[in-house]
């Protein structure tokens, strides 16, 4: 049960990274999803973007812990640690 719960907190990691890079780059540029992410990379920004998107993590990890969900909290842990991985890389 352990695994299960440390791989649903590692997808949910990475969704709302994902969720919050894109509704960072539709609230905060004029451009839409799929164009903004073409013209962050092409501008390198995108890793920024990344990064700015896993802010909602911290918010994720606090209502985890709260709730007692130890192990969903080490899978968004890790979800940002991937992340932050593949954003070096990029």
């Amino acid at each position: 049960m352990n695994k299960i719960d440390l791989i649903k907190g590692f997808v949910l990691g990475i969704t709302v990274s994902i969720i919050g890079s894109l509704l960072f780059i539709t609230i905060f540029t004029e451009f839409d999803c799929v164009s903004g992410i073409k013209t962050m990379k092409a501008q390198g920004y995108l890793g920024k973007i990344i990064t700015l998107g896993s802010i909602p993590n911290l918010i994720l990890f606090a209502v985890l812990l709260k709730l007692n969900k130890e192990m969903m909290a080490r899978g968004v842990v890790l979800a940002v640690i991937i992340m932050t991985v593949i954003t070096l890389f990029i």
